[in-house]
């Protein structure tokens, strides 16, 4: 085995590493959420007001923060899962996909939001992410990420379909649309290329 052997990911390896993120990456959720009710709703401020210059500063932190420890739970399920599946593919990819889809969703907040709404939540990294998994497969011809996708698409698809039209003004259709937009580039600019034969 060579130097450069035995320093790659191995299967286990990189499985742990996903499983260990995405449990920190909620529980940094939950712990935010907690020191926001404890401190009056504090750190609502980070949320994104559309169209204030100043808050374009809170497009990366209005991803970690909610409205409640409701806002919070809807949004752990499908993260830990979408991110786990993710992750998989590797971590350094996954964190740069995901930083995609928290800016492009937060700009699509900040630029179409209603005048003075405060839009905060991790719901469009959500929609990214979804978007992501059901194009990835088809995107790097992998049969098994084809299955993933489907998958996904199944048990998930006519929620988020439902999350991307303006029904409902209490929740940021603006977001999540951006979001699963920002997901599906993603999996065109981060597709792994395989190496000619």
């Amino acid at each position: 085995m060579t130097h450069t052997d035995s320093t790659r990911w191995t299967g286990s390896g990189r499985a742990k590493a996903a499983v260990l993120l995405m449990l920190a990456w909620v529980t940094l959720l939950w712990a935010l959420e907690a020191i926001d009710v404890a401190s009056d709703h504090s750190l609502d401020a980070y949320g994104v007001v559309a169209r204030e210059p100043g808050e374009l500063a809170d497009v990366v932190p209005a991803a970690f923060m909610h409205f409640g420890f409701d806002h919070v739970a809807a949004n752990s399920v499908p993260l830990l899962i979408f991110g786990l599946l993710a992750a998989l593919g590797g971590i350094r990819r996954f964190l740069a996909v995901s930083l995609v889809i928290i800016l492009v969703s937060g700009l699509g907040v900040w630029l179409f939001s209603p005048s003075g709404a405060n839009t905060a939540g991790a719901s469009g990294l959500v929609f990214g992410l979804f978007g992501y998994l059901v194009v990835r497969g088809f995107v790097e011809r992998n049969v098994w990420q084809v299955a993933v996708g489907l998958a996904v698409g199944a048990v998930w698809g006519s929620s988020i379909g439902l999350g991307v039209v303006p029904t409902d003004t209490s929740v940021s259709w603006q977001g999540h649309l951006f979001g699963l937009l920002a997901g599906i580039a993603a999996a065109f600019l981060f597709r792994r290329r395989t190496a000619p034969a």
